[in-house]
C-alpha cells in the first residue's frame, strides 16, 4: 500500500512510501507503523486516516492496493 504522511510526521517517516502489509484495517496499520517508529507512537494516536481522500475510521478494511494519508491534528496561528 502507499502511505502519504503530512506535517509532523514527516519528522518521522518518508513524506510517501511503500508499505507492504498485512493489516486488515486502519487500527492494526496505526499500530505497525508505532511499531516500526515508536517516537511517532503519540503521534499516530491524534491523526486521522483518509483513504481514497476520505476520512475513515479505524475499523476501515484496507488493501495492498490502497493509498492511505496520514494527516495529524493542526493548529491555527
Amino acid at each position: 500500500m502507499n502511505i502519504e504522511v503530512f506535517a509532523v510526521l514527516k519528522d518521522y517517516f518518508d513524506k510517501e512510501f511503500q508499505l507492504q502489509s498485512s493489516a486488515k484495517n486502519i487500527a492494526e496499520l496505526k499500530q505497525q507503523l508505532a511499531a516500526q517508529n515508536p517516537e511517532a507512537a503519540n503521534v499516530l494516536e491524534l491523526c486521522r486516516f483518509a483513504v481514497r481522500d476520505e476520512f475513515v475510521d479505524q475499523n476501515y478494511p484496507i488493501t495492498i492496493h490502497d493509498t492511505i494519508s496520514i494527516i495529524p491534528p493542526s493548529s491555527g496561528g
